[in-house]
Formats: structure tokens, sequence, C-alpha cells
């Protein structure tokens, strides 16, 4: 049994991708070794936009090599399925290109090149799709003079310690890299935050006259959506002896009139100057009181009833009436918030005194998972507690969070706070981290299909990076999503099928 499972572990080996001498495109749409006996080339390319992962025949004098490019778009990791692409051979001011017009499949154009010179040339890939344009260069490519000189120059053996996880596997599957770079990393004190709203975010409505509630808007809860002019409540004050409202319009509407009448009256006589300029200040003076005094009354007054209206979208954040309920002028009835911007209570052991006074960052989860931080959102620290006591034995350092919080008000979230003065070094992100008894290794992306699980030495975590001490070099491309299944590639005993056809 030990030497039948040596023979299959031998097997697997010797059909791993190397990175260098790859497996390329034959017209039955797998992954074949070239003909003629021609060493195959296989070389990534990232750039801002998208990774270029191209496959074909070492280029030789003569022979035509079609090239198997495959084009993935960085952000979300996906295929390319629509668009051109031109593959140009240069030297100096001369050259051969050949334009293809559509992918055979989704993410993979098949160009092809005849060289006619050897010598060291420049691989130009142009792609054209309808939301972007790229252009990606390969220096100094060899073109060879015959196979036998490509065979002694490039050899013919494949390393068989690459994990393979075909373009076609990762294009499937919940998949993203990014690659290693140096920032600046803080020294942190882990801790936690309660989420509040705002106090500029809300606002309570009042009662502006006595009288009965009346809901009108159907199911009304704490949380409900609401609108900028809907309107939520009306009070009445139909059948009270005193406080009527509806009497009260009625007399301030009538000393409205009065008072428009002899101001009227009184304005023509000052223009003949009949009327003194103070006698008519004073008519004047009472025009404006009355006139004042009813519009205040009549403002949201309909069909005998007092509405209340919504001043600004937002949601309902607690409800102090019932309806059919009795309340006097001034009472609360309802509070608004609109969620705007958020207000991070975060709570820090008197312990880290000292340090608080030199918090360089927050960071936060504004949803469950998704960490962010104060300086990327425009945020400030509003405050930093100095005092302690009995009931609340731990420091408040409050922040203003200028995004959109999932989380509900009062909920807790994880924090960090940055403190001090930052050093540089290599950070990844937290989601590229595979853990095993306590250790770290990432998938390290070697070439477009070609991956090695590899170990690291973490240091200090920022939020949703951490720093890498040891295993990784700036510049490398690492697995962020899809990690496991290239691990488990590496263990299933198979060679992974190549199921797209050209």
């Amino acid at each position: 049994m030990r030497c039948f499972i040596i023979l299959i572990a031998l097997a697997v080996a010797s059909c791993q991708s190397t990175g260098k001498h790859g497996h390329e495109h034959g017209t039955n749409g797998g992954h074949s070794h070239a003909e003629d006996g021609i060493p195959v080339v296989d070389t990534t390319i990232w750039t801002e936009k998208t990774e270029l992962f191209v496959e074909f025949s070492a280029l030789t004098v003569g022979q035509t090599s079609r090239f198997a490019a495959h084009f993935t778009i960085l952000d979300g990791h996906r295929p390319v399925t629509e668009g051109t692409v031109t593959v140009s051979l240069i030297k100096g001011d001369k050259g051969i290109r050949h334009t293809v017009e559509a992918v055979v499949s989704p993410g993979i154009f098949t160009p092809s090149l005849q060289p006619k010179e050897a010598g060291v040339y420049q691989l130009v890939f142009d792609i054209k799709t309808p939301s972007f344009t790229d252009r990606i260069e390969i220096k100094e490519v060899l073109v060879f003079a015959s196979p036998e000189e490509a065979v002694k120059t490039l050899g013919t053996e494949e390393d068989g310690h690459a994990i393979s996880f075909l373009k076609e596997q990762a294009w499937k599957i919940e998949f993203q890299t990014a690659r290693v770079v140096e920032k600046e990393v803080f020294e942190i004190i882990p801790t936690s935050g309660i989420w509040k709203v705002a106090p500029s975010d809300y606002q309570t409505l009042v009662a502006t006259a006595n009288g009965s509630v009346s809901f009108k808007k159907g199911n009304l809860t704490e949380g409900s959506k609401v609108k900028k002019g809907q309107v939520l409540l009306a009070l009445s004050s139909t059948g009270l002896t005193s406080n009527n409202l509806s009497a009260e319009i009625q007399k301030a509407k009538a000393e409205f009139d009065r008072a428009k009448s002899e101001y009227g009256r009184k304005k023509e006589l000052y223009q003949s100057k009949i009327v003194s300029k103070a006698a008519f200040e004073r008519i004047e003076q009472k025009y404006r009181v009355a006139k004042t005094s009813y519009e205040t009354l009549n403002t949201g007054y309909s069909a005998g009833e007092k509405q209340v209206v919504v001043p600004f979208d937002g949601y309902i954040k607690s409800i102090s009436v019932a309806n059919g309920g009795f309340v006097a002028e001034g009472a609360a009835l309802v509070t608004i918030t609109s969620h705007r911007s958020s207000l991070l209570e975060t709570l820090v052991s008197p312990a880290y005194t000292a340090q608080l006074g030199s918090i360089r960052d927050i960071w936060y989860q504004p949803e469950s998972g998704v960490w962010s931080s104060l300086n990327k959102s425009g945020g400030s620290i509003l405050s930093v507690g100095k005092e302690v006591e009995a009931h609340k034995p731990l420091l408040s350092v409050f922040a203003h969070v200028n995004e959109a919080v999932e989380m509900p008000e009062g909920s807790f979230t994880e924090v960090q706070l940055a403190m001090g003065n930052p050093s540089k070094a290599p950070v990844v992100p937290v989601s590229a981290l595979l853990e095993a008894y306590g250790s770290y290794a990432v998938i390290v992306q070697l070439s477009g299909e070609s991956f090695e699980r590899r170990n690291v030495i973490l240091g200090k975590r920022n939020g949703s990076e951490v720093e890498v001490r040891q295993g990784l070099a700036v510049g490398e491309v690492v697995v962020t999503k899809g990690a496991y299944q290239v691990k488990m590639a590496s263990m299933s005993g198979q060679v992974p099928a190549h199921g797209h056809a050209h």
C-alpha cells in the first residue's frame, strides 16, 4: 500500500504546472504539450486592471505559435467575455501583429504569430473591451532559430511542487487576489465600542397644541422608514371645552382680519399725512402680531386637525405617545433619526491613559465582518475621557463616523486604536490567511495557474490588514478569496480537467 501511494504522488507531481513551462491549449480544448518537441512557455503579468496569463510554444523562426491568452478583470476576478486582442512582436521599429475579434471561450483569446528572424523582441498585448482598454508588455522575449535551440535553452523539466489551479476553476468560484504591499503599520490597542446616533442626526417632534393623537401612518413602529413632508400624526381638540384649537384659530382669524382692516385704513391716512408716524407704527405692529399668531396656529391645520409632518428623510427612533391618547402642548411625540452619520463610543482601560493622546486612527466594523477606518471615512475624534467612576470604570473615546453604519444603535463593534508613530512593513489582507494549530500560511500565486502554500510569520493587525514579518516579499500576489479551494486542490490527488474549447 505504501508503494502504491508513492506511485500516485509521483504521477500527480509530474502533471503540475511550473510557471515557466506550461501546457499549451490544444485544438480539442485541453492543455497539451507543444507539437514538434518545442517547449511551452507561460507568463503572467498583472496591471492595475487585468491579469494576463498566456501560454505559447516557444517562439521559433518559421513556426506558428498560437497564444492561449487568459484575461482576468482583477476587480472581482472575472473573465473577459467580449472585446478584441492584438498581439505584437516588436524589435526596434519593426514587428508583426495579429488581432482576434472575440474570445474562443470566456476569458481566453487565441491570436498567433510566425516569427521570421531570431533575436530578442518585445511582446505586446493590447486588449479593448466595452468597459476598458489595457496594454501589457513582456520585454526581452526570445525568438529561437530552431526548435533544437529552444529545447537546449529552455529545457523540458517541470517542477512538481507547485499547485495547479486553472483559470477556468478560479473564474467559477468566489476568487480574488491581491499584491503584497508595503504600508504604514501602527501599534494598536484592541478593544470594543458602542454605536450611537450623532446628536445632530435626530430630532424629537413635539405637540404644537393640546389634543388627542391620531396615527396617520399605518403600522407606525420604531425603525419605520419615513420621508420628508410625510404626515405621521394628527392632533385633534374637537370636543374640548378649553384650549380648543379650532376655537382658538377662529378667534385668531377674527383678530387678524380686524387688525388687517385697521392697518389698511391707517396706512392710507398716514400716506396722506393725516395720522402721525408713531400712531401708524403702533397699528402696524398690532397687525403683524395678529398675522403671526394666526399663521402659527393655522400651520398644519386641516379638516379640524393639527398635522405633525416629518422634517427630513430617516427612521423612527422612538414613539412617546399612543394612538388615541391625549397630549398637552409641548409633549414629545416621536423621535426621528437620519442615520447619515454615527457616533462611536470606544471603551478603553485607564491603563492606556498616557497613550490616548497619540491616537492616529480608529478601525471599526460598520457592518459585521467588514473593517473601515476613521481616516478613510473622513471622520474625527470628538473627545477623550479623562475620568472614571465606580459605575463606569473605563475611559470613553468619542468619534464621529462619517459613513453609513449598518449596525443598530446600541450594538457593539470590535475596535482597534492606532497609536504613536508607524513603521513600514509588508501587509496582506487578513482574509488571505490560512490557520492551522496556531500557525499561519497563505497561498501565493506564482503564475496564472500555478500556486504555492507558504508559511508566514505575522506581526501587527491593523483593521482588515496584517503585517507579514517573514515569508512574503513586497510585490508577490496572494489569494484573498478562494485560498481554501486552492489548498484543497493540492490535496485532491487529481489533475484538474481543462474543459474550455477553442
